[in-house]
């Protein structure tokens, strides 16, 4: 028996990337370029929680108006259809007739489906929708859910990067088990982000990586630039 294997709750793992990706990435940055400027593991500590809270709200409230906004264009798009339906049916039944040709189908049973759609008015509008349009209804509470997964995933990643500063006193050598933890953890995540969304998964890992690096690097050695004396 033939199985097809899909991603299912593709908009939940965007929203995992999205936050997970800036979580691990932002604070560790931060923690990398004050490393360099300051010896207490504390001030890193403190900076960094302040930096994951207020970066996981900042996040989160962009996951929820984009989901907002996707709402309100989908209803604001149903609500055109559903005018246009009635205004100029015969217009509508074209484009539906427009769809199916795509398709291949005859010129015959071109029409008579669209007539048959047209008794339905429901169904009529849900499939220019889906098919003109290339819209589907958003859940509800997507953009609440949206908020929430994009910015519990940064506080998740924000963690990483701050964890060895809880246990280390001095920065600098808790700077070196943080880049450790961070960037095997970079590493795992870009190869299955990659994974999840089909590319290669290994050279997705490394990317990843790179990036994380380069920020953490960049921040390091600025901080170090600004304080020489």
């Amino acid at each position: 028996m033939h199985h097809e294997h899909h991603v299912n709750s593709s908009e939940t793992i965007r929203d995992i990337v999205i936050g997970m990706s800036d979580g691990l990435t932002v604070p560790f940055a931060l923690a990398a370029g004050l490393s360099g400027a300051v010896s207490s593991s504390t001030l890193v500590v403190t900076a960094g929680i302040a930096e994951i809270v207020a970066g996981s709200i900042a996040m989160g409230l962009g996951g929820f108006l984009a989901g907002r906004t996707e709402l309100d264009h989908y209803n604001s798009e149903l609500q055109r259809e559903y005018e246009e339906v009635k205004r100029v049916p015969e217009q509508e039944k074209a484009e539906v007739k427009e769809v199916f040709a795509g398709f291949g189908l005859s010129a015959s049973l071109q029409q008579q489906i669209a007539d048959e759609m047209a008794k339905d008015e429901d169904k009529w509008v849900d499939f220019m929708m889906r098919y003109e349009l290339g819209l589907e209804k958003p859940h509800p509470n997507r953009a609440t859910k949206s908020a929430i997964t994009i910015g519990v995933s940064y506080i998740v990643g924000g963690i990483i990067p701050l964890s060895p500063y809880f246990i280390v006193s001095n920065s600098q050598v808790a700077l070196y088990y943080s880049c450790a933890v961070t960037l095997i953890c970079l590493f795992v995540f870009g190869y299955f982000k990659s994974k999840f969304t089909g590319q290669p998964a290994l050279v997705g890992a490394l990317k990843v990586v790179f990036i994380g690096a380069l920020a953490a690097g960049a921040a390091f050695g600025i901080s170090k630039l600004i304080n020489i004396k």
